[in-house]
């Protein structure tokens, strides 16, 4: 009897990995891919309770869902977040309600600076998976020129630096060809064999999207997403979700984030997670 306890508690911790109280959370989720996708990421990344409400707050799977495709969004729901290329880091816009900042007129890219470097660890789970700090005005120069990036990092997972740049007006073509000329010195003269091609951020208050495609050539890596210091509106998300589904031809009203899979509807916790978390 006892060795059918055994199989049967193995059993349910490996489809329900994680704890009652994350579960409960989860239970607030109607959206089942949606729900899905918290519960690998809780699971994969050791998220606790506090962590898993903040990236519900923030609607994560909504901010990832936008920059992806049909079968990117439903790959989503069955893998977590997967990180195999630069554009799988990219969120637009990335939220910094944690910086506790009010939305002001005017505050200085310092204050935005040194308001990440005080909150790192919030910064890092907010930018995702496999990030590691590695410097904050990071000195270029050449000759009697000298350049600051404001924040450099590392991705174990891409192997590859991301350089973060902060600008707190509207995003100018000069700010751009300035992040393509610090992309370009990392990949010269820092990045060794084995490591990918530099990534680079702009967070900005305001962008353009016309100017950044024709200011950027087509193989750019280099990415501009908006910030925000409050958590979005989900259902503005959902609107935007909805509306880059049906830009892309997908089927009408686009991939709808509320559809449920099969298998999906039985009563109890196991109808409500399916499998549990882990790779599909």
């Amino acid at each position: 009897m006892s060795q059918v306890l055994r199989a049967a508690s193995a059993t349910l911790i490996q489809r329900l990995p994680l704890g009652w109280s994350h579960y409960v959370t989860l239970l607030s989720v109607s959206d089942p891919e949606a729900r899905r996708f918290y519960e690998i990421e809780a699971a994969e990344n050791g998220w606790s309770v506090r962590e898993l409400k903040r990236q519900l707050g923030s609607s994560l799977y909504q901010r990832l869902a936008l920059s992806r495709d049909k079968q990117e969004v439903r790959r989503l729901a069955r893998e977590g977040q997967v990180v195999e290329k630069a554009s799988d880091l990219i969120k637009d816009p990335v939220v910094l309600e944690f910086l506790g900042l009010e939305e002001a007129p005017v505050y200085s890219e310092s204050d935005l600076e040194t308001a990440i470097i005080d909150r790192l660890q919030q910064f890092l789970l907010e930018l995702g998976k496999g990030f590691l700090f590695e410097s904050r005005q990071k000195r270029l120069s050449f000759d009697d020129s000298h350049f600051f990036v404001d924040l450099v990092f590392y991705n174990r997972l891409l192997r590859c630096y991301v350089l973060i740049d902060l600008k707190t007006e509207k995003l100018t073509h000069q700010d751009l060809g300035q992040m393509q000329m610090y992309v370009n010195y990392f990949d010269r003269y820092v990045k060794i064999d084995g490591e990918l091609p530099t990534v680079g951020i702009l967070l900005c208050d305001d962008k353009n999207d016309a100017v950044v495609e024709l200011t950027l050539p087509e193989d750019a890596n280099i990415y501009a997403s908006k910030y925000q210091l409050y958590l979005p509106s989900k259902e503005e998300l959902a609107d935007q979700v909805a509306r880059v589904r049906r830009e892309i031809g997908g089927r009408e009203g686009g991939v709808c984030l509320r559809d449920q899979a099969p298998g999906e509807g039985s009563a109890g916790i196991r109808g409500a997670f399916g499998r549990g978390g882990g790779r599909a």
